[in-house]
């Protein structure tokens, strides 16, 4: 037997109790006539105790251990005296009387504790590693109960999992596939699934009315800390629904999560649609946690002969409150933040409503007090806020006075990541016109169903028409989407038409699903849950790579086991992929 009991589990209730531990050495305390080792296990920390006055040999094999040296030790527990509050076992160790080393290590890179001494790069490469720390673990037991939750609460409310096929076929529709060569069909490709949207479709036709899985899908797309190649989703469909049953359902799943999982108490979710979104935040995922709503300044900021605002679209802004006090090398700072590339505004133009009633802005040549004073009115600004604006296209401004309002909701302190503040985000556009293919994209996909009232301008309007959409959006993080669908064989093919398919492209492509249609397809909607974005949302990280086990870098690669990798010759033969093989004489 290794073990009777783990490193975390022993108290003062189990003195003299003879036990037998094993784990990992983290660190060991010669104090002459005495060795202290601390043993670690995925439950806990133990000190273990060796006396040189009652066993030389022993103890003398205790000194040689090297941190995590693998080893299992038989002795009795005893209270400590000197005892440890930070620890569940700080009031007992083990009197050793056995020890074993069941394998010895080389000394690791960097340190296995809490606060490790390893950069982000290192720590992925020895990953196995790094899974030893507490807090990586700790994140991975989270992952676990929040998948163990959702799978309860589904069942509980006649969810069936269903597993879906993972080599799939490509579609032209989103992001890039990762596609997978077909030895048995020559020249001929498999693509990783980006979701299982049409077989959970086809799941509705088939009579399964309620379908949920805890799934991988895969995007070939550029990545930043909340994407992955490879990622989670919690993929969910019902049939015979309308979009509010849909919602209510998975809002009490996300308030289930909530409440046993972080025993938070999370209020109803309001609903918000695409446009008010837009106007107010600048986002289809607003973070609601705090104010500094969008101020449409136009009205009393254009015709004063200020060239900058009076040959814009739009002149936006907000108030950040309680920050007139800013130096004017604080404003420099966030005016160079600004124009950095990454949100890219020409300028910013501040105002500041002092205390005593006066106005200090950055454009006071070309605006009177006067003026500053009807911005002050129009906006709400109270004494000792400050206002701040950009201007330019509606659509560049918006997303650059969301930037600056996130980033001034960060430094104010606004962004409780211990408050959650949840709300449904609907009727979107059902399309999104783009300049360089001169087409409509779905702005979801193209399956989404229309506002059944919007039907007759599909054709005439398409840029009018309103999605049968929704999205799940928390502290201003997508958790998830979804939409009612198209089940109607006419509308779908309307709706490939629209997208600029031909009718043989459509028949190619989807002539699987539109067939289907035909055999009595229910009306039916549903959504995915992030699940990677929710574990990180639930633990506190902006980071989705601390939530999964094996996580790939910003470029792609597991640097642990070097992948992706070069082929053999040989297998470039078998799929007949010759013509693509890295030529001999460069570097694969």
């Amino acid at each position: 037997m290794h073990r009777t009991h783990t490193c975390g589990e022993l108290r003062l209730d189990h003195a003299g109790t003879h036990v037998t531990l094993s784990g990992w050495v983290q660190r060991t305390r010669d104090l002459g006539g005495m060795t202290f080792v601390d043993l670690r296990d995925r439950y806990g920390l133990t000190q273990l105790a060796f006396n040189m006055d009652s066993n030389v040999e022993l103890c003398t094999q205790a000194r040689k251990l090297g941190r995590e040296f693998v080893i299992k030790v038989e002795g009795a527990v005893r209270e400590r005296e000197s005892k440890n509050n930070r620890v569940p076992t700080g009031d007992i160790e083990i009197d050793v009387t056995s020890l074993e080393v069941l394998n010895a290590a080389k000394t690791p890179p960097f340190t296995i504790e809490d606060e490790t001494d390893g950069g982000d790069d290192l720590r992925m490469q020895y990953r196995y590693l790094d899974l030893r720390r507490n807090p990586v673990q700790n994140n991975l037991f989270l992952r676990h109960r929040v998948g163990m939750e959702t799978r309860k609460y589904l069942d509980s409310v006649g969810f069936i999992d269903v597993e879906t096929p993972y080599l799939i076929k490509s579609t032209p529709e989103g992001a890039r596939d990762f596609v997978v060569p077909s030895r048995m069909n020559p020249g001929q490709f498999y693509a990783l699934p980006q979701s299982p949207q049409t077989f959970k479709q086809l799941l509705m036709v088939s009579g399964f009315d309620r379908y949920y899985q805890i799934v991988k899908c895969f995007r070939d797309e550029d990545l930043r800390a909340d994407r992955q190649p490879e990622f989670t989703q919690i993929d969910c469909e019902m049939a015979f629904v309308e979009q509010e049953d849909i919602l209510n359902t998975f809002e009490g799943m996300v308030r289930h999560l909530f409440k046993v999982v972080l025993d938070v108490e999370v209020e109803e979710f309001p609903r918000m649609d695409y446009d008010e979104a837009m106007r107010r935040y600048g986002s289809d995922k607003p973070d609601v946690r705090f104010d500094m709503e969008f101020v449409d300044f136009a009205p009393v900021a254009q015709g004063k002969g200020f060239g900058v605002f009076d040959s814009a679209e739009a002149v936006l802004g907000i108030v950040a409150p309680g920050c007139a006090s800013y130096t004017r090398k604080q404003l420099d700072k966030l005016t160079d933040w600004v124009k950095r590339p990454q949100i890219g505004a020409k300028g910013l133009v501040y105002c500041k409503v002092n205390e005593d009633g006066t106005f200090k802005s950055s454009v006071d040549k070309f605006f009177s007090p006067e003026d500053q004073a009807a911005w002050a009115s129009h906006s709400g600004a109270n004494t000792g806020d400050l206002i701040l604006m950009l201007s330019g296209d509606l659509d560049k401004v918006r997303k650059q006075l969301c930037e600056l309002r996130l980033h001034m909701g960060a430094e104010l302190g606004l962004r409780d990541p211990k408050v959650f503040k949840p709300l449904w985000v609907v009727d979107f556009p059902l399309l999104e016109w783009d300049e360089d293919t001169e087409r409509y994209h779905a702005m979801h996909h193209p399956f989404t169903s229309p506002k059944p009232e919007q039907m007759d301008i599909l054709e005439s309007d398409p840029g009018a028409v309103k999605a049968n959409a929704y999205d799940m959006v928390i502290n201003g993080v997508e958790i998830g989407g979804g939409s009612i669908r198209i089940h109607d064989k006419d509308i779908q093919a309307r709706m490939f038409d629209l997208l600029g398919f031909s009718p043989e492209e459509a028949q190619a492509q989807f002539g699987f699903l539109m067939d289907a249609f035909q055999y009595g397809a229910p009306p039916h909607g549903g959504l995915a849950l992030g699940f990677d974005r929710l574990c990180s949302l639930f633990g506190g990280s902006d980071s989705i790579r601390d939530f999964i086990a094996f996580p790939k870098n910003n470029s792609g690669r597991d640097v642990m086991i070097d992948a992706p990798s070069p082929i053999h010759d040989e297998q470039y033969d078998e799929l007949f992929l010759r013509s693509t093989a890295p030529d001999e004489n460069t570097d694969a």
